[in-house]
C-alpha cells in the first residue's frame, strides 16, 4: 500500500476536524430541543394557552359547520370557516384570544374578575390580519358585571369594532359619535335580549393599536351601563364571521391590568349632575318622574340623560321628553321649551312602562356622557 504524502495527510485531518465539528453543532442543536409547534384547534369549543398568559378559543356557537383555529406564540389564524349564516343575526362564531375568565375557563395569572375602581390602567395592544372573501366584523370585546362572575354572560359588553366587510351592524341603533383614546367612533347601543351592548365603530379599518382599555369603560359608566363598583371580567380580541373567514387572524394580542384606582369608599371627584329617579309600580306596569340637576357653575344647553332600563322593562309614552329606544339603555332628550339646565338648576322628565318580573329601578345615569350622582 503506498503511504499517503504529507500534504494528503494534511487534508485528511482538515477533513476529519470539521466532521468532528459538525457532529458536535448537530449535537447541540438536537439538545436544544425542537421550536414550538402550532397548536390548531377545530373542537367546537377547544381553547389552548399562548404566551403562558392568555387563552384561545375557537368558541364556534352559531353554525354547525366546520372550523378551525391556528393558535400560533403571539395570536392565532382561522385555516377553515366553512359556512355561512343570515347577516341580519348573530354571526357564526367568535374565535378569540382572552385575558380573563370566559364560561370558567380562566386564562393562566389573570387579574381579572378585578373592580372598576380598583383598575388604574389596563393597557392593550392588538393587531389584525384581514381578508377581502368573507363577510366579519374584527372586535375587541369588554366584558362587565356587577359580581366577579367567571361563569357565564356578564351584564354589560364593550365591543369595539377594528373592521367590517360586507352588510352586518352592530346590535341596536347608532345613537351618537364620540372621541375614545383620541380616535372617531360611531356608537351603537342596544340589547340582545340577555344582555347591554354599547359598540365603537371605527370609520374605516385599524390594522393595529395600542390602546387603554378603561377608555371604553368609563365610556360605558357615563352611559349609564355600568357602576365603579363594577367588574372588569374579561377582555377579548377576536372575528365575527357570518361568511366564510379563512385567513383571518389576530397576528398579536396583549394585555395588563394595573391595580391602584380609587377603590371602593374613596371619595373621588364630585358629580357634576344629579338625578332623583321616583317610580310608582302596580302589577306589570310603573311610572316614573326623573329630575336632573346641573351641579357645575355653567348651565347645560340641550341635554341627553342616558340610562339603562333594567331587564323586562319598556317606554310606552313620555312626557317632557323624547325618549328612545323604548327598551335596553335609552336616552331621554330635551324639547324644545326645556333645552336649557341653568347652573345648579334642574330639569324634570317622566314616562309610563312595563315590566316583567320583579320590579327594579336604574342604577346610573349620566347628563351628555358625563356620569351623575344618584339622589
Amino acid at each position: 500500500m503506498t503511504p499517503l504524502p504529507r500534504c494528503a495527510g494534511s487534508v485528511r485531518a482538515v477533513l476529519m476536524s470539521l466532521l468532528v465539528a459538525l457532529v458536535s453543532t448537530a449535537a447541540l442543536v438536537t439538545s436544544a430541543g425542537p421550536a414550538r409547534a402550532d397548536t390548531l384547534i377545530c373542537e367546537q369549543y377547544g381553547s389552548t394557552t399562548i404566551q403562558g398568559r392568555y387563552v384561545v378559543q375557537n368558541n364556534r356557537w352559531g353554525t354547525g359547520a366546520a372550523q378551525c383555529v391556528n393558535a400560533t406564540a403571539t395570536g392565532f389564524e382561522l385555516t377553515r370557516a366553512d359556512g355561512s349564516v343570515p347577516t341580519n343575526g348573530a354571526p357564526k362564531s367568535y374565535p378569540s384570544v382572552f385575558n380573563g375568565c370566559h364560561y370558567t375557563n380562566c386564562s393562566p395569572g389573570t387579574r381579572l374578575p378585578m373592580r372598576v375602581n380598583e383598575i388604574s390602567t389596563a393597557p392593550s395592544s392588538i393587531s389584525y390580519g384581514y381578508v377581502d372573501n368573507a363577510v366579519y366584523n374584527a372586535s375587541y370585546d369588554i366584558w362587565l358585571d356587577p359580581t366577579p362572575r367567571t361563569d357565564g354572560v356578564s351584564r354589560t359588553e364593550i365591543m369595539i369594532w377594528f373592521n367590517r366587510v360586507g352588510p352586518v351592524n352592530p346590535i341596536g341603533s347608532k345613537s351618537a359619535t364620540a372621541t375614545v383614546a383620541g380616535r372617531t367612533w360611531e356608537v351603537w347601543s342596544g340589547n340582545n335580549g340577555a344582555n347591554d351592548v354599547i359598540s365603537f365603530v371605527a370609520p374605516s379599518a385599524i390594522a393595529s393599536w395600542s390602546f387603554d382599555v378603561m377608555d371604553f369603560v368609563d365610556q360605558a359608566v357615563a352611559r349609564g351601563l355600568a357602576q365603579e363598583s363594577w367588574y372588569v371580567t374579561s377582555v377579548q380580541a377576536g372575528l365575527e364571521p357570518w361568511e366564510n373567514g379563512a385567513g383571518l387572524k389576530v397576528g398579536s394580542f396583549s394585555s395588563t391590568v394595573n391595580g391602584g384606582g380609587s377603590g371602593p369608599g374613596d371619595p373621588g371627584t364630585p358629580a357634576a349632575c344629579r338625578v332623583t329617579y321616583a317610580a310608582h309600580a302596580w302589577p306589570g306596569g310603573f311610572t316614573a318622574d326623573v329630575t336632573v340637576t346641573n351641579a357645575s357653575t355653567t348651565p347645560v344647553d340641550g341635554w341627553k340623560v342616558a340610562f339603562g332600563l333594567p331587564a323586562g322593562q319598556s317606554v310606552t309614552h313620555a312626557w317632557n321628553a323624547v325618549i328612545a329606544p323604548s327598551a335596553g339603555t335609552v336616552t331621554a332628550t330635551n324639547t324644545s321649551s326645556n333645552a336649557r339646565i341653568a347652573a345648579n338648576g334642574s330639569q324634570s322628565f317622566g314616562f309610563q312602562g312595563t315590566y316583567s318580573g320583579t320590579f327594579a329601578e336604574p342604577a346610573q345615569f349620566s347628563l351628555n356622557g358625563t356620569a351623575c350622582a344618584v339622589a
